[in-house]
């Protein structure tokens, strides 16, 4: 049976990409970094396991596809979901210090690479691949704030090198969606009233939304090196 890691898995994007995977009929290993109680609440329903760590820590991101294999053998599938942000406007350059881009750039950036790094021998030996979970941010001037949006845009172009780099034997993709309708964005009535009023389809992407396209790039085995958009159309206005 497959085998997938799903960073970020306790709630949103990342769990409905959990539940999507098991009804693939894949293994899966949940994460996060709190939320124990709900990650392992979800890995019990899949049938699958939990793993606790910190991707701001080198340490516990490098630890996390040595976790995998030891209790299953394998990994076939890596989705680097979890990422972190907090709104800066644009225009205030001091509300961002060189901390806050560290923070930002360890966890949206670094953690996937050490992880990317971790899983290829495995993903290899399996044929499997990776898909990095990024931002409309990272293809826009847009995003939450600038060092968010430079974090995502810059895993954009990590996922097109490494799809250059790993083919044929692991594949890489990037799966970039625009404002998805979750507890933590439920407050954001200025970016929802957006989406409905400017978006030819209306509305925020739903995480189930986001999982269907994940599991897609998943089944393509042929789609490499690509990143893409899910914004409903937003670009389009």
């Amino acid at each position: 049976m497959r085998v997938a890691l799903v960073t970020g898995s306790a709630s949103g994007i990342g769990a409905a990409t959990a539940r999507r995977f098991a009804a693939d009929g894949m293994t899966v290993v949940v994460h996060s970094r709190t939320s124990r109680d709900a990650g392992e609440a979800l890995a019990a329903e899949l049938g699958g396991s939990y793993l606790q760590a910190d991707l701001g820590d080198d340490e516990q991101a490098a630890g996390l596809v040595p976790a995998v294999l030891a209790e299953y053998g394998r990994l076939d599938v890596l989705v680097n979901n979890a990422g972190i942000s907090w709104p800066v406007p644009h225009a205030e350059l001091d509300g961002l210090s060189a901390a806050d881009w560290r923070k930002l750039l360890d966890v949206n950036l670094i953690a996937p690479w050490l992880l990317c790094t971790a899983a290829v021998p495995a993903l290899r030996e399996t044929g499997g691949c990776v898909v990095n979970v990024t931002s409309h941010a990272g293809v826009r001037p847009k995003g939450s704030s600038i060092a968010y949006a430079a974090s995502k845009a810059a895993l954009n172009h990590v996922t097109k090198l490494l799809a250059a780099a790993l083919g044929p034997d692991v594949r890489v993709n990037a799966v970039a969606p625009g404002l998805v309708d979750t507890p933590l964005t439920a407050t954001w009535t200025d970016a929802h009233t957006l989406w409905k009023t400017r978006s030819p389809m209306g509305r925020a992407a739903r995480p189930e939304d986001v999982a269907d396209l994940i599991a897609a790039v998943v089944a393509n085995s042929y789609l490499t090196g690509e990143v893409i958009l899910l914004d409903g159309g937003l670009n389009l206005r």
